[in-house]
Formats: C-alpha cells, sequence, structure tokens
C-alpha cells in the first residue's frame, strides 16, 4: 500500500488547480507523520520499511518540489517549503545530494519583493532544520549564496521573520565552524557581517520579546564560536548581554548565553563583565524563579571551570552560602545542580583555604541531612557521591572525619530507623569517600568493617547492617580479594536473627563477587549447591551478580566464558522450587542473563514451556517479564520472532502459569509495544477471559467455628485488569472498547476491592478516549458505581477495612466524574439521578468535589 501511494501522490505534484495541489501537499505531509510515527524508535532501515521506501523518492520528490519552487504562485511555495521541512524531520541527511539544487528557490523566497512573510518563514524554518540535521559540509559551497539572504531576512520587519531568521544564523554559524581544530573553510570574511546583523537587534530594546530573545542566543553562539576574531568588538557587546540579565523578561535567555560563551574552548576574555555576571547570578540563586535559578547553576559550573582562578574568594564563600539553601530532598533536580558546582569549585578552588571550610560549615551539614532522607536517587545522589570525593581530595579535609559523620549519619533518630534507601544511599557515598581517599585508607576501613561484623558481643544491628552495606558498596567498585576470608565472614551474617541483616549479608557477597569474579563467583556457585537452608539468600547474591553484568557490562565476557553454563545448569535445576520467592529469583536471573546472552537463553527458555512441571513454566513466564527492558539491545530482533510462544502461556491451564504470562504482557506492553502489537488480535480474548470471575477458582475452607471463602483466581483477575489498562496508555489503536467494555469491564466493577480499583482507572480513561463507546452503553456501568459508592462497612470494621473502602470510593467518584464529561452523558437518566444522589449527600458532595479539583 505504501509502495504505491507515495509515488501517485508526488507524481500529482505537478496538478495545476491550487486547491488541489494543496490537498495533494497536506496528503502526502500527513503520510510522511505517520511513517515517522510507525518507525518511531526503529534503529537501521532495511529494504521493506516504510523509511528506506520513502528514501528512494526522495529525488523525484526535490525535482518535483523544485518545479512548484519555480512557479508564480505564493501559497504553492509555501506548501513545497513545508513539505520538504516534513521529510526532513522524517529522514534527517536525505538532502545531501541535492540541496544545492534547492540553493535558488531558498534565495529566491528570501529576496523576491513578492515574497510574504509567511513565505519567508517557511523557507528559512525550511534552511534552518536541514542545516541541524544535515553535515555542515553539505552546506559550505553556498555560503555565500545563503548568507545575504539570511542576513537580510534578519532586518525584516515582521518579528516572526527576524526571530526564524536569527535562529537560522545560528545554524549558519555552526556550520561556518564545526570544529576548532581543522578549518575546512574560511569563516573569517563572514563574521563582520554576521556580527552586524546580530548586534543591530541585540542593541535595540523596541522589539517584540521573541527577538529579543533570538538575537541573545544568536550573539552567545557568534561569541562562543568567532570570539577570537572579535576580540576588539566584545568590549561593547558583552556589557549588553550583562544590562539583558537586569531585565526580567530577557534574564534567563541571557544567563543561557553566558553558559555558551563560557563553555567555548576559545575561552573567551570576560575580564571586562565577569565580577558584575557572577554577582549578579550569585543574587538569581535567591529568586523564586525556578528555572531561573536552574540556569544560574550551569551557568556557574561554566563559569567556576574557565575563569576558576579569575573570581575572588569572597566570591566563593557567598555563592556557597546560596548552595547551602539548595540541597534538600524537596527539589532534588535543584540539590543536584547545587552540589555538582559545589563540587567543581572544591576540585577547581581547592588551594583555597576559606572556600573548604566555607563548604565544611554550610554544605556538609545539608548534605548530611540529605543523605538521609528516603528519596534520594538518581542525579541527586551520584552528585551528593562526588560531593564528598571531592571534599575528601581537597585540602584540609579529614577523611576520618568525613567517615565518622557518614556512619553516625546512619544511626536511627528519634522518629524511628531509617528507611532502605536511605541506608543504601550512605553505604555509596562512604564507598566513594573510601575510593577517593587512596589504598591505604580505603584498606583501614574494610578492616574496621570486618571487626563490626567479627565481633560477637556487638548487639548492636543498624552497625552491622550498614557494615555489610559498605563492604558490599566497596566491593562493587575494587577488588577485595587481598582482604582475607572476607566472602566467609559476610556469609557468617547469614545465621543472623535479623532480616534485613540477613538480606544486606546477600547484596554483599553479590557485590564483592562483581568486584572479582573469577575468585568469588565459583564460591557463590559452589555454596548454592552446598547449602540447602542459604539457598534463597546465595540466589539473591548471584541475582546482584548477573544484575551488574546486564546493566553495566562489567566483566560481561569473564561471565560468559566461565560460568555462564554452570549458572544456567544450577537456575534450571531451581524452577520447580516449591518456594515462590526462590522461582522469583531464578526468573530475574534468567532475565537478567538473557539480556546478555539472548542466543543461549531464548530458545534454552521456549523448550521449557512445555515443560510438565507448571512452576518451571510460571517461571520461564517471570524471566521473560524480566528480559524486557525500556532500553533497546541486542536481545530486541530475537524476542520479536519468539515472544508469542511466552505469551501463548495465557492459555496454559494452570492459573499461575496464566498470571506470569499475563504480567510479562503487560511489561511488554508497558516498555516495548511494538512487541507486542501483532499478536493482540490473538492475545486480547484470551486477556479478556481472564477478567472473568471462575467459580472452579473459588474454595470453601472449614476453619472449625466458621468457614472461610477463598477466591484463587483474584490476583489473576487484578492482573488481568492492570494489563489492559497499559495497553490502553500504549497499544489503544489494537484494542475495540465495546467488545471489552460489556461484559468485562461491567463484571469488574462489580468484583472485589483489589479489581474494582484498575476498573475505575480504565472507565476514566475510555471515558476520555473512547467516548462513544463508553456512551452507548452508559447506563449499565452507573449501577456497579451506585453499588459501590453506596458500600458501607460493617459495624466491627477495623480501621484498615474502614480507609479502603473510603479508598474505593473516592476511586469510583473519579470515574463517575470522567462519565460525566462525556458529551451527551447529561441524556443518561441513570447518572443524572446518580449525580443528584450525589450532590444530595454532604459527605459524597465533598469527596466528588475533592476529585474533581485534583
Amino acid at each position: 500500500m505504501y509502495q504505491e501511494a507515495c509515488p501517485k501522490l508526488i507524481d500529482r505534484f505537478r496538478e495545476r488547480e491550487e486547491n488541489v495541489k494543496m490537498d495533494i501537499f497536506n496528503t502526502f505531509i500527513e503520510l510522511l507523520r505517520q511513517t515517522a510515527n510507525v518507525t518511531k524508535g526503529q534503529g537501521d532501515i532495511d529494504e521493506s520499511s516504510p523509511r528506506w521506501l520513502l528514501k528512494q523518492e526522495v529525488p523525484k520528490v526535490v525535482k518535483s518540489i523544485n518545479r512548484q519552487l519555480r512557479e508564480k504562485s505564493i501559497k504553492t511555495k509555501v506548501g513545497a517549503f513545508s513539505v520538504l521541512k516534513e521529510l526532513v524531520i522524517v529522514l534527517p541527511d536525505c538532502l545531501a545530494d541535492h540541496f544545492g539544487s534547492l540553493v535558488p528557490g531558498i534565495e529566491k523566497a528570501l529576496n523576491d519583493k513578492s515574497s510574504t512573510s509567511n513565505l519567508k518563514i517557511e523557507a528559512l524554518a525550511f534552511t534552518r532544520i536541514v542545516m541541524a540535521s544535515h553535515s555542515p559540509s553539505v552546506f559550505h559551497p553556498y555560503i555565500q549564496a545563503l548568507s545575504g539572504p539570511i542576513l537580510s531576512a534578519i532586518g525584516d520587519r515582521y518579528y516572526k521573520v527576524t526571530a526564524e531568521a536569527l535562529r537560522v544564523c545560528g545554524e549558519l554559524v555552526r556550520v561556518l565552524r564545526p570544529n576548532f581544530e581543522a578549518h575546512s573553510i574560511d569563516f573569517r570574511p563572514y563574521i563582520g557581517s554576521i556580527y552586524k546583523a546580530i548586534l543591530a537587534r541585540l542593541a535595540n530594546q523596541d522589539q517584540d520579546q521573541e527577538v529579543k530573545e533570538c538575537a541573545i542566543s544568536c550573539m552567545s553562539l557568534v561569541i562562543s564560536t568567532f570570539g577570537d576574531g572579535l576580540q576588539r568588538e566584545l568590549p561593547s557587546c558583552l556589557p549588553i548581554l550583562v544590562d539583558r540579565m537586569g531585565n526580567e523578561i530577557t534574564r534567563l535567555t541571557a544567563v543561557k548565553a553566558f553558559a555558551v560563551i563560557a563553555s567555548s574552548p576559545l575561552q573567551i576574555d570576560l575580564k571586562c563583565v565577569l565580577d558584575h555576571v557572577v554577582s549578579e547570578l550569585t543574587a538569581f540563586l535567591r529568586k523564586a524563579n525556578r528555572a531561573l535559578r536552574q540556569a544560574t547553576l550551569g551557568t556557574l559550573n561554566s563559569l567556576v571551570v574557565t575563569y576558576g582562578g579569575q573570581i575572588g574568594s569572597s566570591s566563593y564563600e557567598t555563592i556557597i552560602a546560596e548552595l547551602s539553601t539548595l540541597i534538600s530532598d524537596i527539589d532534588l533536580h535543584m540539590a543536584a545542580l547545587a552540589l555538582e558546582l559545589c563540587s567543581t569549585i572544591m576540585v577547581d578552588r581547592r588551594s583555597i583555604q576559606n572556600v573548604g571550610l566555607a563548604v565544611r560549615q554550610k554544605v556538609l551539614p545539608q548534605a548530611l541531612i540529605l543523605i538521609r532522607s528516603s528519596l534520594l536517587q538518581g542525579q541527586a545522589l551520584q552528585a551528593l557521591q562526588k560531593f564528598f570525593a571531592s571534599l575528601v581530595q581537597s585540602a584540609n579535609t579529614s577523611f576520618e572525619t568525613l567517615l565518622d559523620s557518614l556512619i553516625s549519619a546512619a544511626k536511627p533518630s528519634q522518629s524511628g530507623s531509617l528507611a532502605k534507601q536511605a541506608l543504601s544511599s550512605i553505604a555509596q557515598c562512604v564507598a566513594v569517600l573510601c575510593l577517593a581517599a587512596g589504598d591505604q585508607k580505603c584498606a583501614s576501613t574494610i578492616e574496621m568493617l570486618k571487626g563490626i561484623l567479627k565481633d560477637d558481643s556487638s548487639a548492636n544491628s543498624v552497625k552491622q547492617h550498614m557494615a555489610l552495606l559498605c563492604l558490599g558498596e566497596i566491593g562493587r567498585r575494587k577488588d577485595l580479594s587481598n582482604h582475607v576470608q572476607i566472602e566467609n565472614i559476610v556469609i557468617e551474617s547469614f545465621q543472623s536473627p535479623f532480616e534485613e541483616i540477613k538480606s544486606a549479608a546477600s547484596y554483599a557477597l553479590g557485590n564483592i563477587a562483581v568486584g572479582n569474579l573469577s575468585k568469588y563467583l565459583p564460591f557463590i556457585l559452589d555454596q548454592i549447591d552446598n547449602q540447602q537452608k542459604k539457598q534463597y539468600l546465595l540466589l539473591h547474591s548471584l541475582k546482584e551478580v548477573i544484575a551488574r553484568q546486564s546493566v553495566d557490562h562489567t566483566g560481561q565476557s569473564e561471565l560468559q566464558d566461565s560460568n555462564i553454563v554452570k549458572i544456567l545448569a544450577l537456575l534450571f535445576n531451581h524452577c520447580e522450587s516449591e518456594e515462590e520467592g526462590v522461582r522469583n529469583v531464578v526468573a530475574e536471573c534468567l532475565g537478567k542473563i538473557a539480556l546478555i546472552e539472548p542466543n543461549k537463553l531464548i530458545p534454552a527458555l521456549k523448550e521449557r514451556t512445555s515443560s510438565p512441571a507448571a512452576n518451571t513454566r510460571a517461571t520461564v513466564a517471570i524471566a521473560i517479564k524480566y528480559s524486557i527492558v525500556e532500553r533497546p539491545g541486542k536481545i530486541d530482533p530475537i524476542m520479536y520472532s519468539e515472544i508469542s510462544t511466552f505469551l501463548m502461556l495465557i492459555k496454559d491451564s494452570d492459573r499461575h502459569v496464566r498470571r506470569a504470562a499475563v504480567l510479562a504482557l503487560s511489561t511488554a506492553a508497558h516498555n516495548k509495544p511494538n512487541l507486542i502489537k501483532a499478536l493482540l488480535p490473538e492475545l486480547l480474548p484470551l486477556l479478556y477471559d481472564q477478567t472473568v470471575v471462575k467459580q472452579e477458582l473459588i474454595r470453601t475452607v472449614d476453619l472449625g467455628p466458621f468457614k472461610h471463602v477463598v477466591d484463587d483466581g483474584l490476583e489473576l483477575r487484578k492482573a488481568a485488569f492492570e494489563c489492559v489498562d497499559t495497553l490502553l496508555d500504549n497499544c489503544l489503536d489494537q484494542v475495540n472498547p465495546s467488545s471489552f467494555i460489556v461484559p468485562f469491564l461491567l463484571s469488574g466493577l462489580g468484583d472485589h476491592y483489589d479489581v474494582k480499583m484498575p476498573c475505575h482507572l480504565i472507565l476514566s480513561k475510555l471515558a476520555d478516549k473512547c467516548p462513544s463507546a463508553v456512551l452507548a452503553v452508559l447506563d449499565s456501568l452507573v449501577e456497579p458505581i451506585e453499588r459501590t459508592i453506596s458500600h458501607k462497612p460493617k459495624g466491627d470494621a477495623v480501621k484498615q477495612e474502614i480507609d479502603r473502602n473510603e479508598d474505593m470510593i473516592r476511586s469510583a467518584l473519579r470515574a463517575i466524574a470522567a462519565l460525566s464529561r462525556i458529551s451527551g452523558s447529561d441524556y443518561s437518566m441513570k447518572l443524572k439521578n446518580l449525580m443528584n444522589k450525589i450532590t444530595a449527600t454532604p459527605s459524597l458532595a465533598e469527596k466528588f468535589n475533592s476529585v474533581r479539583s485534583e
């Protein structure tokens, strides 16, 4: 279909009737956008790909468009540039061999007195996009022809033309000097004219904000790229940029402009304005505008890196004082930027004693508070690690003092013990601190941590917990084989009566093995074979090893060559374990190994989908779930061809296997929807079937004085509805809502609490995305929701049951609010009566108003 549609549309570009031609252009643009959506996220294009087919038509498109650009009709020319612009967005670098033939059309559009503003804007926008997406060398033969019209457009009276011309000029600057080592073109003749054209706009205050911002950004590019040829002009130009920092409208753009200039490899001379800039930026750290503070921190970082020696000690102390107020878990991104700047200052200015003192007095206390936060993760945690490393490497900062501060931070406070994430953060910072302090300090710290573990009299579980986490984090980063018997000391903690210590010991052993796979991995495998009671914890250690390999690829070849066969044999032996915890760990290990060695694992897992043991089949399905990650990998093409075998386990006779297959399908829909889209016509009916209450899975347990009903299918139904919810987010085009709402969603709305909650969410999404399908059966949907909001817990219900009921009512009210927003829903008498009932009941009315305002 695509092969036929594309050439036919291109042939029809020569239509004489203007309106018909514009319709054809718009249809072709829509086809290009569909091509971009279909191929989004795909790597190399093959001969069956729509993008490859489109690429073959590029010469024909350019030839036809050139013919349109020579016509008199302005409307036709605007449409032609729109087509070219969309073509370059879909196929970057597709015009490398054809750009020269388009230059006359661009020149004419910009120079011709009959050209309208719309035509100029389209021509400039195309030029900007094509320059940004192609190699600079493509444009070098045409710089002389293009620079004149572009610079003339900067002086245009219409502000939108001027703004677009300034953006193009920014790309022109990059094209003229793409790198600072080799000069493939003599750019010097163009510097003066470009600078003067932009300066005229920069100095003019009486113009549109968009033009002002574009002029500032463009001038920063010119200075950072051609600064070595503009030394005489800088004293008159830089003060204008500083002045723009004082204006609230242009402040943010000007701050970013100085970041661009400071990052230039030319090390532009900023002596005339540096003190003023630093002073202004420091003041901006107190402003309420978050975007401004964020940009300010980045700019200050760049300035310190390039001009650190020219910034005074008092300025640094003021900056550090301001930074201390930004370091908290209220805004982790801002805290990360503040810590990064602090680290930069310490590394670049470690010789200034006052800087180190200011950091220890102002920033360190805030850092030690932040490290105790359960929210700390990602960029902020990495910045904190870098901060402690910089602090110990700077002058007059004692390693022992810092280590004691970190260990003390792990102690429980009056409000209770620290969260698991906080303890992990502290351990990571201890590890980075030890490595930054050098081998001797690191070795003494490890011996101290070993001493804590060996001390039987130590009843302090928190101290032992931290010692294990720290050893694991250090071991992951450094080979600890020089420390005799460390693995046996760690494994002794498996006997601890505290679950958190046993878990930490498992984590530590796995991470120590990462530091020296050849020594410690065989030890773990041997222990798994011989220590039945410790098997679960040892499998967790093995999981740590495998997980690090699948993410970091550190020592990957060593793992593959020496131990992968033994690991697989061991894992497959444990697939049939009666303990669900063991099977889950085994599944995660298999899934992570599949990311490293898909050619070995996927066929082995496929073979076991027909195993007579249900536990093995369920483990295989969960393993597939763990192997479907968001990032692209070498497993993708293999998984694409084999995933149907695993997902068809949704038809299995065992409910545990079916649930595992549903969870795998849900993960695929979330992380890589393209893997499953073609299979959904077959999978959806099978998935919907899992949402139905099955009487054969409901049993009655006799507990003597009373009987208890157990629904073994509840978890499966809940997982199935949650999977549908994910499919509505990522594969809506494959779902027919009408066939799902009745009877499946209708049944779920009257089901157990755990099923109702995802059903309310699904109904809200369908009301928003497929309103007509919901409207067709609206009356039948109102009844189960009304029963839910009218439900009252028993008189002897505990607080947890009362809270769950309140959550369920609020969830149902959110669904009702979504239904009420559907156009035409007011014709449903049942919904109208329900809304009246809610309004007339004060407690429901209050909740309903609350959820509507969320």
